[in-house]
């Protein structure tokens, strides 16, 4: 699984309780046999990092917690370019964005979602806020690479954090583990199983 987050200031007031959910999703893939996770963000004039791969939760935790806000644009394509290069080398079962904006040019960043779906990985879109441009551009990602969106206001945590626990049961288990979790859990489990149906 990559999990890549957008590290820009526009995220600043939200950061420190996002990186705690965003946490939280390693914790139901240890039921299931872990799950190997290399996180990925971008912050500040052309910035884009990729830390190692990782099936230890305590440290993607301190990898995650290391990141701090910088200002600067959004680099959604150099994300998917880097899902791409590293689908190409050894099998990614997904991946996670968490962003509020979009300030690129959507046929680009589409055409290498294309390319990213055409390798079979998933892109599940989460989107802070209400910005309709980041929405567009988020849902055409996800329907481009069969993956899904969803929206959060300051009040969805807990949706968030099972969603994403849902999407790391997919990562280490595919269609049929979600299936199992989204029967057991319901919820957000299951809007994300009808998504990508």
């Amino acid at each position: 699984l990559v999990l890549a987050m957008d590290a820009t200031m526009s995220r600043q007031p939200t950061w420190d309780r996002a990186l705690s959910i965003q946490a939280d999703m390693f914790a139901e893939t240890g039921r299931i046999g872990g799950l190997d996770v290399q996180l990925v963000y971008f912050r500040g004039f052309n910035e884009c990092r990729a830390s190692r791969w990782t099936s230890d939760a305590q440290g993607l935790g301190r990898l995650m917690t290391g990141v701090e806000c910088r200002g600067g644009n959004t680099q959604i394509l150099r994300v998917l370019k880097h899902l791409k290069v590293e689908a190409d080398k050894t099998p990614v079962n997904a991946m996670v964005y968490v962003g509020d904006a979009f300030e690129e040019t959507i046929d680009t960043v589409a055409q290498a979602a294309g390319e990213v779906g055409l390798l079979g990985v998933p892109v599940f879109m989460f989107q802070e806020g209400h910005d309709p441009n980041a929405e567009r551009a988020f849902r055409e990602i996800a329907r481009l690479t069969r993956g899904a969106y969803f929206r959060f206001g300051k009040d969805s945590a807990r949706t968030l954090r099972d969603l994403l626990a849902a999407v790391a049961v997919y990562a280490a288990g595919g269609q049929a583990a979600l299936a199992d979790h989204s029967a057991r859990q319901g919820g957000a489990a299951r809007l994300l199983l009808e998504q990508m149906k």
